[in-house]
């Protein structure tokens, strides 16, 4: 009974890793094309998905992905709106440009929760003192 109970509980721990090493294996036969549209896909389309694209030319293209196609996408500036059509081959590199929206959210948590650690001290020390 304990050996089977050591087994389960190894095979349930290495299930994870076998998943991670099948997924590593199936992304290598993916061409660059695909892998592209993949990461144009991950980022998503509307005024949110902010992106910067560079291009095999060197070129940086910032602003969100209003729309994706089979063979291409179209960027919008942010400030200008003005569209720029990509061909998925053209693309060297995509970059999500979340900004900093979950750092900023933790930093503010943990400012919040100083606050009130240290006033919490502040009224206890002066309600005995």
């Amino acid at each position: 009974m304990r050996t089977l109970s050591w087994l389960i509980s190894a095979l349930l721990l290495l299930a994870p890793a076998a998943q991670t090493f099948g997924a590593g294996q199936k992304a290598d036969k993916q061409t660059p094309i695909q892998k592209v549209k993949i990461q144009v896909a991950k980022v998503g389309v509307g005024e949110k998905a902010r992106a910067t694209i560079t291009t095999k030319d060197g070129a940086k293209i910032k602003g969100y992905v209003s729309q994706a196609g089979d063979d291409d996408f179209v960027m919008r500036d942010r400030k200008t709106s003005s569209p720029t059509t990509i061909r998925y081959a053209d693309v060297a590199k995509v970059e999500r440009n979340q900004g900093h929206s979950v750092a900023r959210i933790v930093l503010i948590a943990v400012g919040a929760g100083t606050a009130i650690v240290l006033a919490s001290i502040y009224l206890a020390i002066k309600r005995n003192g």
